[in-house]
């Protein structure tokens, strides 16, 4: 797939809370829990709950809830396809931090155990 600069501008502008519910009922579909979807995505971006519900309060935009995020450093360790395309391979920074957060949350849907969603090890 291409990535073009409509396609990051557009993923830019989507609310993040648009998105969480989705993300949210994909992991409940898979007999796994919101604290457990709260804790790959505290991983990813250092956001506590109160802070997480607080960017989906102000219907942040992905451009704004990636900017208030400490992305971890071991982000670089998510590897794979999602959308058709291999995360490590996007160019623009905020397109793969959230294909970032897409691919993890899949994983964690598939059944993969905690640790090596958070690639503790």
């Amino acid at each position: 797939m291409n990535i073009t600069n409509t396609h990051n501008q557009r993923i830019a502008k989507m609310t993040f809370a648009s998105v969480y519910p989705l993300y949210l009922a994909k992991v409940e579909k898979k007999g796994r829990t919101k604290a457990e979807l709260h804790q790959v995505i505290a991983w990813l971006t250092s956001f506590d709950d109160k802070k997480l519900q607080e960017l989906i309060n102000e219907q942040a935009t992905f451009e704004i809830f990636f900017q208030h995020a400490s992305i971890n450093p071991n982000a670089h360790l998510i590897t794979g396809v999602i959308c058709g395309c291999r995360v490590e391979e996007i160019e623009d920074a905020l397109t793969q931090q959230v294909r970032y957060l897409d691919k993890l949350v899949d994983e964690l849907a598939k059944g993969r155990k905690m640790e090596k969603v958070l690639r503790t090890s």
